[in-house]
């Protein structure tokens, strides 16, 4: 699902997840409140001019963004292996999300990945065995073991977003170029008051140019 201008041209990334040339950054989409799946799948941005926002683009993004959803300690110190992990996360469920929308079959290769991501999780520390220290149990690294349950969090969630009564309400942003996903309210169906404007100008651009061509 394609849904930004220029088109063939890749974005170009923004430093530090801002929309440094459209103003302060978009506030939660609709509906990223009660499902952080959504909010996931929402922190890469695309942006008008060919741009793109990513709000995972670093470690220590990725830590404060799991950190203030109450997903991981203020200290947890995660690494870019982590963090890559994160956004792998990201766009499988953004993929989950487009096939959702679009009304087609879900790619297996996302299913696959959430299914994984669901399983992370251990409910114990693991029995292990070496030649020094016999057999005993372990949890996994701590840092590694916060990752995992946050992945299998949001895999959850996903899993419970796209199967429960929100899927109905769930749909893609209607201004390009935006591809963030949102909980339709009624009829509206833009992520964000600047979206809904953007929309409403190029609308009403394309009106005067059909009349003007039209005399």
């Amino acid at each position: 699902m394609r849904n930004m201008e220029n088109e063939g041209q890749s974005p170009q990334p923004l430093t530090g997840g801002r929309d440094d040339q459209c103003g302060p950054p978009l506030p939660p989409a609709p509906g990223a409140g009660q499902h952080l799946a959504l909010d996931l799948a929402n922190t890469a941005i695309a942006l008008p001019g060919g741009q793109s926002a990513d709000l995972l683009d670093t470690p220590a993004a990725a830590q404060h963004w799991l950190t203030v959803r109450g997903l991981a300690p203020a200290g947890a110190d995660l690494r870019e292996t982590c963090a890559s992990r994160l956004r792998a996360l990201r766009e499988e469920i953004r993929l989950l999300l487009a096939a959702r929308v679009a009304g087609e079959p879900a790619p297996a290769g996302a299913l696959t990945a959430l299914n994984d991501a669901l399983t992370l999780a251990p409910a114990a520390s693991l029995l292990h065995w070496s030649p020094d220290r016999g057999l005993y149990r372990a949890a996994a690294h701590p840092t590694t073991q916060i990752v995992e349950h946050a992945l299998a969090a949001l895999a959850a969630d996903a899993a419970d977003l796209l199967t429960g009564p929100d899927a109905e309400r769930l749909t893609a942003c209607g201004s390009a170029p935006c591809n963030r996903y949102l909980l339709r309210h009624g009829r509206r169906h833009w992520c964000s008051t600047r979206c809904g404007d953007r929309a409403r100008a190029a609308r009403a651009y394309a009106r005067r140019t059909q009349r003007d061509a039209a005399e």
